[in-house]
């Protein structure tokens, strides 16, 4: 019975000895795997900066990127800005084109087109156009004879001199008038007197009259132009008061400009009603009763460059004419490429307005009274504005255009 009992004892204490052999044995391995498993302490020192530079590397890719981004546009808009500048400057080129496209075709059309200007049986033809500096056309009629001597003893020169004017200053000037109802009448004979003695008519291919103003002037430009080759083509009443040197000096301030037109600008009413002076019967196309003209420049004096009258040459069967000729011109610059110079030194009143300028040593380049549209009583008084407001002819003969 002890013996049984002892090997059963027995058993129990291999069979505890086997297994926490076993146990013993599992542990040691797991603690040998946890050891060699343990991250060496520099080790995870450079995984950390190696994880570090990974994330530095990012954020600065990132960083790149936006900037890449921004200069991107900011390159786009520079770009755009680029652009838009080439495109304004070819706008400007072929406008300048077109003006000289237009200018050739002009001076093609002059060839050819020779019944503007009246001539006389047994005059040569048209030539090729001198170059000048301007043109000043005095618009006349056949009864402002008395006016046009007036012209001729104050501030336009005579004979020689008007020939010397023209191949010294490149100044022409001529007293611009056509023809009457009747060709050939009184009226015409007389006139043909007056210009056998002083030569100084531009004679248009035109019937007078004080409602054709509007369409003597659009001839007397197309003529001018297809006559002469002139930085400035100027048109002045017969009753206004001009220092030439004066208006020649302002003329040469904007000869680099190409689409110059000069004077003293307004605006007046559209006058409606009938009877009235300056009425006009097309106020409709103006709007509402009581409005007022585009701007333009009033009618006693007034200046434009070589492109505009080249421009009115080109197109004058298609411009519309409105009853006043001023208004008129002022139309067919609307919806161009036009300077407009205000210049009052082109309006002055006559004395003592004129006189004080002319003392302060800025004479007027134009005097007239506005009361008057002209000096009044021009025939009689051009002599005394000549007197208190001339700038003296040394002035003028002397002066550097």
């Amino acid at each position: 019975m002890a013996v049984k009992l002892q090997r059963v004892g027995g058993g129990v204490s291999a069979r505890f000895v086997f297994l926490l052999c076993i146990f013993s044995f599992c542990l040691g391995v797991f603690i040998v795997n946890r050891i060699w498993s343990v991250p060496d302490p520099s080790s995870i020192s450079d995984r950390e900066s190696s994880l570090n530079h990974i994330q530095l590397k990012l954020e600065t890719t990132s960083n790149c990127e936006k900037k890449e981004t921004s200069s991107k546009g900011v390159d786009i808009l520079t770009k755009v800005s680029q652009t838009h500048d080439v495109i304004m400057n070819l706008d400007k080129t072929i406008s300048g084109l077109e003006m000289e496209l237009a200018t050739a075709r002009a001076a093609q059309e002059s060839k050819v087109d020779e019944s503007l200007i009246e001539t006389k049986p047994g005059t040569d033809q048209l030539k090729e156009r001198p170059k000048v500096f301007f043109v000043m056309g005095i618009i006349t009629a056949f009864s402002s004879r008395k006016r046009r001597d007036s012209i001729r003893e104050t501030w336009m020169p005579q004979g020689e001199r008007l020939g010397k004017l023209e191949k010294e200053k490149g100044i022409i000037m001529r007293f611009v008038i056509g023809h009457s109802a009747t060709s050939g009448g009184i009226l015409d004979r007389a006139l043909d007197a007056e210009d056998e003695q002083h030569r100084d008519f531009l004679r248009l291919n035109h019937v007078e009259g004080y409602h054709e103003l509007s369409s003597k002037t659009q001839i007397y430009f197309s003529t001018a132009v297809a006559k002469w080759d002139a930085d400035f083509y100027i048109k002045v009443d017969d009753d206004v008061h001009v220092n030439p040197g004066m208006l020649s000096s302002t003329l040469s301030r904007h000869r680099s400009k190409p689409r110059v037109y000069m004077g003293c600008m307004k605006s007046g009413p559209v006058l409606a009603q009938q009877g009235v002076k300056y009425h006009e019967p097309e106020f409709w196309k103006f709007g509402e009763e009581g409005n007022k003209y585009f701007r333009h420049a009033t009618g006693q004096l007034y200046a434009i460059s070589k492109d505009l009258a080249t421009y009115i040459s080109v197109n004058r069967h298609i411009l519309h004419r409105y009853a006043n000729e001023d208004v008129s011109l002022g139309s067919w610059f609307i919806g161009l490429d036009v300077e407009y110079i205000d210049d009052r030194t082109l309006c002055c009143g006559t004395p003592p307005d004129c006189e004080w300028k002319a003392q302060a040593g800025n004479p007027c380049a134009a005097s007239f009274d506005w009361s008057c549209s002209g000096v009044c009583k021009s025939a009689e008084r051009m002599k005394e504005v000549h007197h208190r407001c001339g700038e003296g002819e040394g002035v003028f003969w002397h002066a550097i255009l």
